[in-house]
């Protein structure tokens, strides 16, 4: 294989040509979302046990996505590679299945070697084909037509339009049975809660506050040197101001010293409710930690005052905490 001299508008242009064939190639599948797809979609919504994805080769690949997207969106879905069922994963399917398989052509040899289990299991099979009238589309309980007019590849070998369009479909069927089985936010959360994905869906303003001892507060008929104290004492740059029920009637913040002290006034003579910020930021402890984080961008602030029902506060939380948790 030699390598030619290549101007740099070839390499645009060949990749612009992928993109349009993949591109037309996905588009033409709208038009095959028929009553086929509806019955595939049945078969995994009333099946008891797990969706099991299969394919070779590149197919293979795809199918491995399909059943990751599956799993993590609500219906239990696992791969198995087609060649090592044939020497003992075959024990991994059950009566209670379905199966989904993947073969561009329809004939994939090791496809093809388990379909008389999965007959003998007589569980449901989705097959995904570009032939219709192939083996495994004939013997599926439901065909899904994935054909293709072209591969993007120049020389009609790697697959690659065809690969696209059976990943696409099993997006399709992954979102559908996602809405109709009223999959939430926090339902996804729970199968990813590991990394930034899983703290910013999971994580609550309750989970990172402080509170009790760590939380800074003082009275309305507190002093500035008051609130200094308390707020070089708990660390966290702020101190509420409440009344004697807990009621918050506002915020002092480094901030607002700085601000302070432009304007000559004595600490240790001025009332902490004549310098306060009134009508301050709250959040609710059951907010997602990832809200509290929007809103103190939006309002470009570094702290927020957690109360309850009753406007009562329970607890703080500042940029910090955020940060230290990976909700960013």
């Amino acid at each position: 294989m030699s390598i030619v001299r290549t101007e740099d508008y070839e390499l645009t242009d060949y990749a612009q040509e992928v993109i349009r064939i993949e591109y037309e190639a996905v588009s033409e599948l709208k038009n095959r979302i028929d009553q086929h797809f509806v019955d595939a979609c049945r078969y995994i919504l009333n099946c008891r046990g797990r969706v099991v994805v299969t394919g070779m080769g590149k197919s293979g690949h795809i199918a491995g996505k399909i059943a990751a997207t599956l799993a993590s969106t609500g219906s239990p879905a696992f791969f198995v590679h087609p060649g090592e069922a044939c020497h003992g994963d075959l024990g991994m399917i059950t009566p209670e299945d379905v199966m989904i398989a993947l073969s561009n052509s329809g004939e994939t040899s090791e496809v093809l070697t388990i379909l008389p289990l999965i007959k003998r299991l007589a569980i449901p099979m989705i097959a995904m084909t570009g032939n219709a009238q192939s083996t495994l589309a004939l013997q599926a309980s439901s065909h899904l037509d994935v054909s293709v007019r072209q591969e993007a590849c120049p020389l009609g070998l790697a697959p690659t339009s065809s690969s696209t369009a059976a990943l696409v479909m099993g997006d399709a069927i992954a979102v559908a049975l996602l809405k109709v089985r009223k999959f939430t936010r926090d339902d996804f959360a729970l199968s990813h809660p590991g990394g930034s994905l899983g703290k910013r869906l999971l994580l609550t303003v309750k989970d990172l506050m402080h509170c009790d001892k760590e939380l800074p507060m003082v009275s309305e008929t507190a002093m500035v040197s008051d609130a200094l104290l308390e707020m070089t004492d708990k660390k966290l740059g702020m101190t509420a101001i409440v009344d004697e029920n807990r009621i918050v009637k506002g915020v002092f913040t480094d901030g607002d010293l700085r601000r302070m002290f432009k304007t000559k006034h004595d600490i240790h003579h001025t009332l902490i409710s004549e310098v306060m910020v009134s009508n301050c930021q709250v959040v609710r402890p059951e907010v997602m930690a990832a809200e509290a984080l929007q809103l103190m961008e939006q309002r470009k602030i570094n702290a927020l005052l957690v109360v309850d029902e009753q406007s009562r506060l329970v607890g703080a939380l500042n940029m910090h905490d955020l940060m230290r948790s990976g909700v960013f």
